[in-house]
């Protein structure tokens, strides 16, 4: 009993913050529906696109390379975050353990935190998006012809 009493205890702040955060959320949409302006009309319920009048239908088709330039982006994107994160790991892990904050887990014995292995995986990472960067080459995807 006194175990969960504990553990309710220590997410009780985390529930107020929720509550407190709902409450406000319910509390401006309805304030901001009470004094809103009620207006309406054929003008005002017409489609707005950013200040552009509507040239044509919604379910327009584009071009799949869009798409694709939008996928290749995020993937190459995503791989400069996992770099930029692995590069300073990288560099505490060749000092050696006894300069940098990663030491303590190599000192605990971790068998993945050596050189060999953290280079081998980046590596293959590399290796993986160039195969993917390699193909989408050859499809021509790059080509806007």
């Amino acid at each position: 009993m006194e175990a969960a009493a504990l553990a309710f205890g220590s997410f009780a702040p985390v529930a107020i913050l929720l509550l407190i955060v709902a409450g406000m959320a319910v509390g401006i949409l309805v304030v901001t529906h009470l004094i809103g302006p009620k207006r309406s009309g054929p003008v005002k319920n017409e489609t707005y696109e950013s200040g552009m009048p509507l040239v044509a239908d919604a379910r327009g088709r584009f071009n799949v390379r869009f798409y694709l330039v939008a996928i290749l982006f995020l993937l190459f994107d995503i791989e400069i975050v996992f770099l930029w994160l692995w590069a300073p790991l990288f560099k505490d892990v060749t000092r050696g353990p006894e300069s940098s904050a990663v030491g303590q887990l190599i000192r605990d014995g971790q068998p993945f935190l050596t050189k060999g292995f953290m280079l081998a995986e980046m590596g293959l990472f590399v290796a993986i998006l160039a195969a993917g960067f390699a193909y989408a080459w050859r499809k021509g995807v790059f080509r806007w012809s």
